[in-house]
């Protein structure tokens, strides 16, 4: 695919809590990345209120966008297009996302790329690793997605497997939830197991006969719970380090052992994660070294690359613009929709 050169794109990402805007000079370069993130509100509630993660994002888009703008050293006049999710995710918050996406390509006479929040995922591992190219295999993890992708080429996918019920990062926040740690599950889950026996507790891993590929995660969530309560009647006592190391080693292991069966399947050469669940240190070690013992190129974004933000569609809206593609101003939200769709 051609590149254009000297290219700015101003990218917009409000898909959940997070609102973020990125400046992004050919699809690599983040001359900057913006992110005020709602955690902190949320926390309260046990989890996103979309309601006030809609509100929040009307309150605070405009000034992460003059900040992003700031931060690259351009204004409006130097930005050549506007990329922004469209979908999937919470409806209210993607809607303000695309309104602002909108009114500033209108205003301004730009050209207006709607993107796939997964394929922002992915595209994410573009911009530290300049020498990552299509074709490769990409496993997409975090609080609503869990997809095996085949990068057939830029924005062209091929979902190999996805999960039949939670996602992985959903999980986590339910287990979280169960043994008392609260609200972002993942990385506190993550910090606790390494006190626990991964060992400790035989956790189920879930396989589907007629779809190897795919994933189930709501069974370990069930088993997790129904450990807590057994050993509550009777009395017994809870180590949650080991709950918390068991439950993650059953769910990184389906994960690795998933995707190297992909890779081995498809013949594929280079495999990267993706999605906030990518910044988990236990995944990121033992996908690591599966892939090393199979003699595979493995890539994983930063982690500031691997939470929603608006570098990584930058990234996407480059190569959407390059494959000809534009929207209109009739661009919705789409809060369901597959990878692939246009």
């Amino acid at each position: 695919m051609k590149e254009i050169r000297d290219m700015n794109i101003l990218a917009i990402e409000s898909s959940c809590d997070e609102t973020a805007a990125a400046v992004v000079h050919n699809g690599r370069e983040v001359c900057s990345n913006i992110i005020s993130s709602q955690i902190e509100l949320h926390k309260l509630y046990g989890g996103v209120v979309p309601e006030i993660a809609s509100r929040k994002h009307i309150e605070k888009i405009n000034q992460v966008i003059e900040e992003a703008l700031r931060e690259a050293q351009v204004t409006l006049d130097d930005i050549d297009a506007v990329a922004v999710t469209y979908g999937p995710g919470l409806v209210g918050a993607l809607l303000v996302g695309v309104a602002e996406a909108k009114a500033i390509a209108y205003a301004r006479h730009l050209p207006l790329i709607g993107v796939h929040h997964i394929e922002g995922h992915i595209s994410a591992n573009y911009i530290e690793h300049p020498n990552l190219e299509p074709p490769f295999l990409c496993l997409v993890v975090s609080g609503g997605h869990t997809h095996l992708v085949c990068v057939r080429d830029y924005g062209k996918y091929e979902i190999l497997g996805r999960t039949r019920d939670d996602a992985a990062g959903e999980a986590y926040d339910k287990v979280a939830r169960a043994i008392g740690l609260g609200y972002p599950g993942g990385p506190k889950i993550d910090r606790l197991a390494k006190e626990g026996d991964p060992d400790a507790i035989p956790f189920p891993r879930a396989h589907i006969a007629d779809a190897p590929f795919d994933f189930s995660f709501s069974g370990l969530k069930s088993a997790v719970l129904n450990y807590i309560n057994g050993c509550q009647m009777k009395g017994e006592t809870i180590r949650p380090a080991d709950v918390a190391a068991s439950f993650q080693k059953a769910v990184v292991d389906v994960l690795v052992e998933h995707s190297m069966k992909a890779a081995e399947e498809y013949g594929m050469g280079r495999f990267a994660i993706a999605g906030g669940v990518a910044s988990n240190s236990a995944l990121r070690e033992s996908m690591k070294k599966a892939c090393e013992e199979r003699n595979l190129k493995f890539y994983h974004p930063s982690p500031i690359f691997c939470t929603d933000n608006a570098a990584m569609i930058g990234a996407a809206g480059y190569y959407e613009y390059l494959a000809g593609t534009r929207h209109g101003w009739d661009l919705n939200a789409v809060p369901n929709l597959k990878l692939g769709e246009r």
